[in-house]
């Protein structure tokens, strides 16, 4: 599955223009068909919705090369948003996500319940996920998208092991951060009132923090961040 996951992505992002190019002649509306509502915007980009898709997860950083077998983590994203339109082109949408993401890889190091891990290794991060989007239709029916985004870690599972996320017992040579923020990146394409696009989302914070080096045999694993790439499918409702 891991071996399929970029060339997905890759296909999915390519077919965006690919696909808003063949909504002229359907009858679909454009953004010339909405005229100044109530709320003084005359864009179609004003409304709600909920969206959901597939997620090919890794880690980047410096620590990255104490990894080895590195793999993508294949997994899913879900939620909703809401957005308001400022004119034709340019509007802004923030949205509220469920992401699973991490990584697969060994390291070497005692997992949870201190047994030495061998052979296949993944962690599994669950976010709630806040990204607040610029949305430009630089085309009529596909736009770019790009802004921050703020993850709050809510469950951490180390081989099927999950773990807490503090390191307040002193028990673990390591940590998770409970906050990762970054930038989130992308194109969407519209098809009616259905969406497809595809985003690349790239955190800033370490994941691991409050390393003990003696206890991890002084190698050091803290500066990784993730990194996720995201293809999503999505229902609008305009207001």
């Amino acid at each position: 599955m891991k071996n399929l996951a970029f060339p997905l992505l890759a296909a999915s992002l390519l077919s965006v223009p690919a696909l808003a190019q063949t909504t002229g002649p359907t009858g679909l509306p454009s953004s010339t068909d909405y005229s100044a509502g109530s709320n003084g915007s005359d864009s179609r980009n004003t409304g709600f919705g909920i969206k959901g898709g597939f997620t090919a997860s890794n880690f980047r950083g410096d620590d990255k090369k104490n990894y080895a077998d590195e793999g993508i983590y294949n997994t899913f994203h879900a939620g909703i948003y809401t957005q308001y339109g400022f004119n034709d082109k340019f509007s802004i949408q923030p949205e509220l996500l469920y992401s699973r993401q991490g990584f697969a890889g060994n390291n070497g190091l005692p997992n949870a319940q201190g047994q030495k891990i061998v052979g296949a290794y993944n962690t599994r991060l669950d976010y709630i996920q806040v990204p607040v989007l610029l949305v430009y239709n630089f085309l009529d029916n596909v736009s770019v998208h790009v802004g921050p985004q703020v993850s709050l870690l809510t469950k951490v599972r180390e081989n099927g092991v999950e773990r807490k996320i503090a390191n307040d017992d002193n028990k673990y040579s390591y940590a998770y951060n409970s906050l990762d923020y970054g930038l989130a990146a992308g194109l969407e394409a519209r098809l009616g009132p259905a969406r497809i696009g595809g985003r690349y989302v790239a955190g800033f914070n370490e994941i691991i923090k409050d390393q003990d080096l003696a206890k991890t045999g002084n190698k050091a694993i803290s500066d990784i961040k993730n990194g996720a790439f995201q293809v999503y499918v999505g229902i609008g409702f305009n207001r």
